[in-house]
């Protein structure tokens, strides 16, 4: 007799969907709490309404300050800044879209052909007794699901710069009640975008799960493996809103630090400079809606690669779908356990000085964290048989539910030491950063040099948290184990995006506050919620690395295994030649986007420059910059550069499999993420600690950084400088590599089929 979980299958059918609507009704919430800061000067009745409060009294009523034109001016920027946002994702959606369309064409034809296009149902490959459907039927399904898959991720990204454009100002206006409302507004609104696009991506692939299900019956092996496209499409679209956003965001900061900063002397996100709404425009096409669709990326890839391996262990062979659905199961208790976790920050605990604002990010984690290993041990528990088989490489390997526990759970773990280890690394509270803040004192060259030690010297420990990762969970349940690990990381991801969303929105609230000529403590108070967002920025990126190891990792054995490959063996040529092609691959990508943003910045740097000499009384305030300009040219820019590296990552597998075969795709795509993984980890953490080396400079909260400010400075000056060479590194090049490592396996699991029927003509014909 066949052991089964102890949750019934009915109770799965309800409680999955049921917690994604929990999710999504919470993020309503959240918005609708934020939605109540007015963007008036209408202030009503002055009482105290609590820590959530929308009606205190206002410092600069104190102060004497016109309230009537400062939150008009607030209002004004904000709608600069959603409709220069939004035009840019309209416009990059445009070629995206034509994108998707040709290669959900290039889906169905290449598996289609698998077998000629033919209608009738053929033996299971991992069961010769049992009839599945035709792959003229897995293509037309795959299809479906990587459109659906891409829309799901486009959605995702427009519905955070949406929320993030709407929250910035409102959060400039609390932060005249005090810095803990100003971090209620902020983190409230990055987490209706966590809650959303987890939430929504569940419900999808729920949905999608059981509309598939309607026509496969009970050829499980074809419906999961149809399924995959829907990580397809997620991690495609993640691509290009990555590269994109991050092509136009660095373009605007460059352009805008060179000739503001540096040439000009005048402050962040003073109102002369002409690349200002450029750059906060970038914070969200790039840091929010790009950051969005990679997370989301991530999460639907992680759950294809798990439900692949389980579909033809003894899940799918004794057709338990309780089972079977244990990766939705853990992202719908990881959103529950998110949502108890986020009332810590907005409900259970008052912020009230600076101090707090970090370690009440910080603590999101390790509540989230905790209560999670909780919530995994009981869906652990009644979700799974006490014991089952999982497929190894041709062989059933018998687990126990405890040990599939121990999977997710050190992957979730793996998770917080990465997000700590890179907090080390970039925050300004340490000494790794206080180093390379102090080595400005001899100028930019020294900084450089500090700040590529920093970031190489930064990979070890994330490294080896990772390796750990993989050799636990591969010891206890195979590829499953590492899939469900990747999971683990990312079981707590509402969180996680609303710590990483929070960021931008408290930097651009930063910036509103300077252009709408606020008082000194009001940017006092923004700077302080940007500094403690820059820090949560790289724990996120952190996160997104190493979850995408470890997802790349169980993709690459789900295609080892449907190509038919038993063992890969590095010493044939035919692998050593892919290894080598691939390691390489993430340096070509690096050197396309970081080439990307040069290209941009120097145009904008011109054209800032062009304004400042030529248009009369810029620097003396009298005269208003042309934005639009700059905003033109940062969206051309990126709009153009966004396509070379797109077709590089999209094209690489099509190639390598079709002309080279599976065991040198295999060879490129352990490569490209043994490579990869140290280059992203590397590149994030190096910028990242520039961009608060120079803010450790500039607030001057110590005896040392005074000794090193002020602004204006020349170690300030070096500090900009190495800040400028970061900005690339860490919201360019480094976060769109752990997409290049997703999406090369995830495409080559899709188009598995094909390439072990067709692939490798060179060699069949050499």
């Amino acid at each position: 007799m066949v052991a089964s979980a102890l949750l019934p299958e009915l109770w799965t059918e309800i409680l999955v969907p049921v917690c994604a609507v929990v999710g999504i009704l919470f993020s309503l919430f959240q918005w609708y709490v934020v939605s109540r800061v007015k963007l008036t000067s209408d202030l009503g009745a002055s009482s105290s309404a609590g820590k959530n409060g929308h009606e205190d009294y206002l410092i600069e009523e104190e102060e004497g300050v016109n309230d009537q034109s400062v939150v008009a001016k607030c209002a004004e920027i904000q709608t600069a800044i959603s409709e220069g946002a939004t035009s840019f994702l309209f416009t990059e959606y445009k070629y995206v879209g034509v994108f998707m369309i040709f290669f959900a064409g290039v889906i169905f034809v290449f598996l289609g052909s698998v077998e000629g296009f033919s209608t009738e149902n053929k033996a299971c490959t991992y069961d010769a007794k049992r009839v599945c459907k035709p792959a003229l039927a897995t293509a037309a399904f795959s299809t479906v699901a990587f459109v659906l898959g891409a829309v799901t991720s486009v959605l995702s990204g427009f519905l955070g710069m949406k929320i993030a454009t709407y929250a910035n100002a409102r959060t400039t206006l609390e932060a005249r009640k005090g810095v803990g409302k100003a971090f209620i507004v902020a983190f409230r609104s990055g987490a209706v975008m966590g809650f959303l696009l987890a939430a929504s991506g569940l419900l999808v692939l729920y949905i999608t799960i059981n509309v598939f299900k309607i026509y496969y019956g009970d050829d499980w092996e074809g419906l999961f493996e149809a399924i995959t496209g829907y990580g397809l499409g997620g991690s495609s679209m993640a691509l290009f809103g990555r590269v994109g956003g991050g092509i136009y965001t660095k373009a605007a900061d460059v352009g805008a630090d060179l000739v503001g900063k540096i040439e000009r002397n005048i402050p962040e996100d003073d109102p002369r400079n002409p690349a200002v709404i450029a750059d906060n425009v970038g914070d969200n096409v790039g840091d929010i809606a790009g950051m969005g669709s990679d997370l989301f990326g991530s999460y639907a890839e992680a759950s294809c690669a798990a439900l692949v391996v389980a579909s033809i262990s003894s899940f799918g062979n004794n057709h338990d779908f309780t089972a079977m659905c244990y990766p939705l199961l853990i992202s719908s208790m990881g959103i529950l356990v998110c949502l108890i976790t986020t009332l810590f920050a907005t409900d259970f605990f008052e912020i009230k000085v600076v101090k707090e604002i970090e370690p009440a990010l910080k603590n999101q984690l390790i509540i989230s964290t905790v209560i999670m290993t909780v919530g995994i041990a009981i869906v652990s528990w009644v979700g799974l048989p006490s014991s089952f088989t999982i497929f190894n490489f041709g062989v059933q390997k018998v687990v126990k539910n405890w040990q599939l526990f121990l999977c997710v759970c050190v992957g979730l773990w793996a998770g917080l030491i990465i997000g700590f280890v890179t907090e080390y690394y970039t925050s300004n509270a340490y000494s790794p950063v206080q180093d390379v803040a102090d080595s400005c004192r001899t100028g930019a060259a020294t900084n450089v040099i500090f700040g590529l030690a920093l970031g190489y010297k930064s990979v070890i420990i994330p490294i080896f948290a990772i390796a750990i990762s993989i050799f636990v969970s591969f010891s206890f349940a195979a590829m499953y184990g590492v899939a469900v690990a990747a999971l683990g990381m990312l079981s707590t991801i509402a969180t996680g995006l609303a710590i990483d969303a929070y960021g931008p929105i408290s930097d651009n609230a930063g910036g509103i506050a300077e252009m709408a000529g606020m008082s000194h403590r009001i940017r006092e108070r923004t700077d302080a919620l940007d500094a403690a967002g820059n820090t949560t920025a790289a724990i996120g990126k952190g996160f997104a690395i190493g979850s995408a190891a470890l997802v790349s990792l169980a993709l690459f054995g789900a295609f080892v295994s449907r190509a038919g490959i038993h063992t890969v063996d590095v010493l044939t040529p035919k692998v050593i030649i892919g290894l080598l092609v691939g390691a390489m691959l993430p340096y070509w990508f690096s050197a396309m986007t970081m080439k990307s943003v040069g290209s941009a910045a120097l145009k904008m740097v011109e054209e800032v420059r062009r304004q400042f000499n030529t248009i009369p009384g810029l620097m003396e305030g009298t005269a208003k910059p042309d934005y639009a300009t700059c905003v033109k040219i940062s969206t051309d820019a990126s709009i153009k550069e966004m396509i070379p590296p797109g077709c590089l990552v999209m094209l690489t597998p099509l190639i390598v499999g079709f002309f080279f075969g599976v065991e040198t795709l295999s060879g490129v795509l352990a490569g490209s993420l043994v490579s990869g993984v140290q280059i992203a980890i590397s590149a994030s953490n190096t910028g990242g600690a520039w961009d608060n080396a120079k803010k450790y400079i500039e607030a001057g909260v110590s005896e040392h950084a005074k000794s090193l400010g002020p602004k204006g400075s020349e170690p300030h000056k070096a500090a900009v400088i190495g800040d400028t060479i970061g900005d690339p590194l860490k919201d360019t090049s480094g976060p769109s590599l752990n997409i290049l490592i997703k999406l090369m396996a995830v495409e080559s699991l899709v188009f598995a089929p094909f390439f072990a029927t067709h692939g490798g003509i060179l060699f069949k014909y050499l």
